[in-house]
Protein backbone atom coordinates (compact mmCIF):
# COMPACT_ATOMS: atom_id res chain seq x y z
CA UNK A 1 0.00 0.00 0.00
CA UNK A 2 1.43 3.68 -1.02
CA UNK A 3 2.28 5.94 1.73
CA UNK A 4 0.45 9.36 1.53
CA UNK A 5 2.59 12.22 0.25
CA UNK A 6 3.99 14.54 2.68
CA UNK A 7 1.71 17.15 3.83
CA UNK A 8 2.27 20.35 2.25
CA UNK A 9 1.69 23.43 3.82
CA UNK A 10 1.40 25.81 0.96
CA UNK A 11 -0.76 23.19 -1.06
CA UNK A 12 -2.75 23.94 1.42
CA UNK A 13 -2.70 27.96 1.10
CA UNK A 14 -3.70 27.43 -2.53
CA UNK A 15 -6.76 24.99 -1.70
CA UNK A 16 -7.55 28.05 0.34
CA UNK A 17 -7.34 30.02 -2.30
CA UNK A 18 -9.12 27.84 -4.75
CA UNK A 19 -11.73 27.84 -2.20
CA UNK A 20 -11.90 31.62 -2.67
CA UNK A 21 -13.91 33.80 0.14
CA UNK A 22 -11.96 36.13 2.21
CA UNK A 23 -10.05 33.41 3.72
CA UNK A 24 -8.60 33.45 0.39
CA UNK A 25 -6.73 36.74 0.19
CA UNK A 26 -5.51 35.64 2.95
CA UNK A 27 -3.86 32.65 2.19
CA UNK A 28 -2.60 33.85 -1.18
CA UNK A 29 -0.70 36.72 0.38
CA UNK A 30 0.95 34.34 2.68
CA UNK A 31 2.18 31.89 -0.53
CA UNK A 32 3.57 35.44 -1.39
CA UNK A 33 5.18 36.38 1.33
CA UNK A 34 6.85 33.30 1.09
CA UNK A 35 7.85 32.56 -2.03
CA UNK A 36 8.20 36.23 -3.38
CA UNK A 37 12.39 36.22 -3.10
CA UNK A 38 12.56 32.31 -4.22
CA UNK A 39 10.50 33.20 -7.27
CA UNK A 40 12.40 36.60 -8.05
CA UNK A 41 15.75 35.33 -7.85
CA UNK A 42 14.78 32.52 -10.33
CA UNK A 43 13.34 35.35 -12.67
CA UNK A 44 16.47 37.47 -11.99
CA UNK A 45 18.63 34.72 -13.09
CA UNK A 46 16.86 34.02 -16.53
CA UNK A 47 15.56 37.33 -17.67
CA UNK A 48 18.96 39.53 -15.49
CA UNK A 49 17.22 42.96 -15.33
CA UNK A 50 15.83 44.17 -12.27
CA UNK A 51 12.61 45.76 -13.26
CA UNK A 52 12.27 42.56 -15.60
CA UNK A 53 12.37 40.22 -12.73
CA UNK A 54 10.15 42.35 -10.74
CA UNK A 55 7.18 42.55 -13.66
CA UNK A 56 8.02 39.32 -14.13
CA UNK A 57 8.06 37.77 -11.19
CA UNK A 58 4.86 39.79 -10.54
CA UNK A 59 3.14 38.41 -13.52
CA UNK A 60 4.12 34.78 -12.01
CA UNK A 61 1.72 35.06 -8.59
CA UNK A 62 -1.10 37.07 -10.67
CA UNK A 63 -0.99 33.94 -13.08
CA UNK A 64 -0.94 31.32 -9.66
CA UNK A 65 -4.36 33.14 -8.44
CA UNK A 66 -5.84 33.25 -12.22
CA UNK A 67 -5.35 29.47 -12.19
CA UNK A 68 -6.13 28.84 -9.04
CA UNK A 69 -9.46 27.31 -9.68
CA UNK A 70 -8.20 25.30 -11.69
CA UNK A 71 -5.30 23.72 -9.21
CA UNK A 72 -4.62 20.49 -7.89
CA UNK A 73 -2.63 19.02 -5.07
CA UNK A 74 -0.90 16.20 -7.41
CA UNK A 75 2.67 17.88 -6.57
CA UNK A 76 4.44 20.39 -4.07
CA UNK A 77 3.26 24.03 -4.63
CA UNK A 78 6.80 24.51 -5.35
CA UNK A 79 6.34 22.68 -8.09
CA UNK A 80 3.34 24.13 -9.42
CA UNK A 81 4.69 27.50 -8.79
CA UNK A 82 8.55 27.30 -10.29
CA UNK A 83 6.49 25.26 -13.32
CA UNK A 84 4.34 28.86 -13.88
CA UNK A 85 7.54 30.74 -13.41
CA UNK A 86 9.71 29.12 -16.03
CA UNK A 87 6.84 29.28 -18.89
CA UNK A 88 6.36 32.90 -18.41
CA UNK A 89 9.79 33.48 -18.45
CA UNK A 90 10.27 30.74 -21.53
CA UNK A 91 7.41 32.92 -23.70
CA UNK A 92 9.69 36.14 -22.99
CA UNK A 93 12.29 34.35 -24.57
CA UNK A 94 10.50 33.75 -27.22
CA UNK A 95 9.12 36.89 -27.96
CA UNK A 96 13.25 38.90 -27.41
CA UNK A 97 14.14 36.57 -30.30
CA UNK A 98 11.79 37.40 -32.12
CA UNK A 99 12.33 41.26 -30.73
CA UNK A 100 15.75 41.47 -30.37
CA UNK A 101 15.27 45.02 -30.38
CA UNK A 102 13.69 45.18 -26.73
CA UNK A 103 16.67 43.15 -25.28
CA UNK A 104 18.01 44.60 -21.82
CA UNK A 105 21.26 45.51 -20.75
CA UNK A 106 23.65 43.53 -18.86
CA UNK A 107 22.88 43.23 -15.10
CA UNK A 108 25.31 45.52 -12.67
CA UNK A 109 26.56 43.10 -10.17
CA UNK A 110 27.86 45.75 -8.37
CA UNK A 111 24.18 47.41 -8.32
CA UNK A 112 23.96 47.75 -4.19
CA UNK A 113 20.59 47.09 -4.73
CA UNK A 114 21.07 44.28 -6.87
CA UNK A 115 17.91 41.97 -5.81
CA UNK A 116 19.98 38.80 -5.08
CA UNK A 117 22.05 40.41 -2.74
CA UNK A 118 20.32 39.29 0.78
CA UNK A 119 23.53 37.89 2.70
CA UNK A 120 25.61 40.81 2.49
CA UNK A 121 25.47 43.27 5.75
CA UNK A 122 27.64 46.57 5.36
CA UNK A 123 27.89 46.67 8.83
CA UNK A 124 29.67 43.68 9.03
CA UNK A 125 32.03 43.80 6.14
CA UNK A 126 34.60 46.04 5.19
CA UNK A 127 35.44 48.08 2.12
CA UNK A 128 37.57 45.09 0.53
CA UNK A 129 35.28 42.08 1.95
CA UNK A 130 32.41 43.84 0.18
CA UNK A 131 34.05 44.44 -3.32
CA UNK A 132 35.82 40.65 -3.07
CA UNK A 133 32.19 39.30 -2.68
CA UNK A 134 30.81 41.85 -5.38
CA UNK A 135 33.58 40.41 -7.84
CA UNK A 136 32.58 36.70 -6.72
CA UNK A 137 28.64 37.25 -7.19
CA UNK A 138 29.22 39.11 -10.59
CA UNK A 139 31.53 35.51 -11.72
CA UNK A 140 28.91 33.26 -10.22
CA UNK A 141 25.99 35.58 -12.07
CA UNK A 142 27.80 35.61 -15.75
CA UNK A 143 28.73 31.85 -15.24
CA UNK A 144 25.15 31.09 -14.42
CA UNK A 145 23.81 32.97 -17.61
CA UNK A 146 26.49 30.64 -19.81
CA UNK A 147 24.59 27.85 -19.17
CA UNK A 148 21.82 26.13 -21.49
CA UNK A 149 18.74 26.71 -20.50
CA UNK A 150 17.33 23.55 -18.65
CA UNK A 151 20.83 23.32 -16.68
CA UNK A 152 20.88 26.81 -15.71
CA UNK A 153 16.53 26.30 -14.40
CA UNK A 154 17.89 23.46 -12.48
CA UNK A 155 21.01 24.71 -10.45
CA UNK A 156 18.87 27.21 -9.45
CA UNK A 157 15.97 25.01 -8.60
CA UNK A 158 17.95 22.92 -6.76
CA UNK A 159 20.04 25.99 -4.65
CA UNK A 160 17.38 28.98 -4.58
CA UNK A 161 13.88 27.40 -4.80
CA UNK A 162 15.26 23.85 -2.77
CA UNK A 163 13.61 21.68 -5.14
CA UNK A 164 14.18 18.26 -5.23
CA UNK A 165 15.88 16.64 -7.87
CA UNK A 166 11.88 14.64 -8.62
CA UNK A 167 10.18 18.33 -8.12
CA UNK A 168 13.02 19.64 -10.37
CA UNK A 169 12.26 16.83 -13.00
CA UNK A 170 8.29 17.56 -13.13
CA UNK A 171 9.23 21.43 -13.94
CA UNK A 172 11.42 20.57 -16.99
CA UNK A 173 9.41 18.20 -18.21
CA UNK A 174 12.20 15.42 -18.22
CA UNK A 175 12.71 12.05 -16.44
CA UNK A 176 14.54 11.60 -13.48
CA UNK A 177 17.70 10.20 -15.00
CA UNK A 178 17.67 12.94 -17.55
CA UNK A 179 17.45 15.87 -14.95
CA UNK A 180 20.21 14.04 -12.57
CA UNK A 181 22.48 14.32 -15.67
CA UNK A 182 21.91 17.78 -16.35
CA UNK A 183 22.27 18.69 -12.94
CA UNK A 184 25.63 16.96 -12.97
CA UNK A 185 26.83 18.94 -16.26
CA UNK A 186 25.74 22.21 -15.33
CA UNK A 187 27.66 21.63 -11.77
CA UNK A 188 30.84 20.52 -13.94
CA UNK A 189 30.88 23.53 -15.57
CA UNK A 190 30.24 25.89 -12.67
CA UNK A 191 33.05 23.66 -10.64
CA UNK A 192 35.48 24.76 -13.38
CA UNK A 193 34.38 27.96 -14.25
CA UNK A 194 34.36 29.67 -10.88
CA UNK A 195 37.51 27.59 -9.09
CA UNK A 196 39.52 30.36 -8.75
CA UNK A 197 37.01 32.35 -6.68
CA UNK A 198 35.04 29.91 -4.66
CA UNK A 199 35.59 27.23 -2.08
CA UNK A 200 35.81 23.96 -3.00
CA UNK A 201 33.30 22.22 -3.29
CA UNK A 202 30.77 24.96 -3.62
CA UNK A 203 28.73 23.62 -6.47
CA UNK A 204 29.24 19.89 -5.73
CA UNK A 205 26.70 17.48 -5.05
CA UNK A 206 24.90 18.04 -1.91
Amino acid sequence: MALPPPADPDADLMLRVKRGGRDAHEAFAELVGRWQQPVMGFVYRTLPDEAEAEDLAQAVFVQVWKTAARYQPSAKFSTFLFTVARNLCLNELRRRSRHPADSIDEPRADDEQHPLRQLEDPRQASAAEVAQRSEVFAKVEAALAELPEKQRTAIVLCREGELSYEEIAEVLGTSLQATKSIIFRGREYLKARLKPYLRSGEWGAD
